[in-house]
């Protein structure tokens, strides 16, 4: 599996914000990852609640210590196709949290659906089930995936869909 350059380019602007050499970094990106724009200077993410899918409080801050991808989504969005990308992305990288959140009206019976009818197997659906969330942050259109650094703020952003890990029998 090839990875796309997205995580070392957030690896690169969060290591050392300071230092990094964002064009350099940014230079590194090919394919979807050309979509991928950093946030400067690194975004803090406001303490809005998300349900997981047992209707169950969670935070974003159960993820600190880790990068995280942040995508989200919705059930009735075409270009949901990318969650199979996302669960080979987690399969390769379990030291990072792959997290889509559901965003807007999305019962949870069709989540579970659309997972299996995907075959995404290794993925942790969180909801935002009033946009609250995507809102707060700007999120006009789906889909949107945030790149979080440890600390739980964004340091970049893909608009639209993409290939995050190409499958074995194909080059990206």
């Amino acid at each position: 599996m090839r990875l796309m350059a997205v995580l070392y380019t957030a690896l690169l602007l969060g290591a050392n914000p300071v230092a990094a050499d964002v064009p350099a970094a940014m230079a590194l990106r090919a394919g979807d990852m050309q979509k991928l724009a950093p946030t400067q200077p690194p975004a803090a993410l406001p303490a809005t609640g998300l349900l997981d899918m047992q209707d169950q409080a969670r935070s974003l801050d159960d993820y600190r210590g880790k990068w995280v991808v942040l995508n989200f989504w919705a059930t009735w969005c075409a270009p949901a196709g990318e969650m199979p990308s996302l669960d080979r992305l987690q399969a390769a990288m379990p030291d990072i949290a792959v997290v889509p959140v559901a965003t807007g009206r999305n019962d949870p019976a069709a989540i579970d659906r659309f997972f299996a009818e995907a075959g995404v197997k290794g993925l942790t659906v969180l909801r935002d089930p009033k946009s609250q969330l995507a809102r707060a942050i700007g999120v006009m259109a789906l889909p949107v995936t945030l790149i979080l650094n440890p600390e739980g703020e964004e340091v970049a952003r893909l608009i639209g869909d993409a290939e995050w890990i190409c499958p074995r029998h194909r080059r990206c």
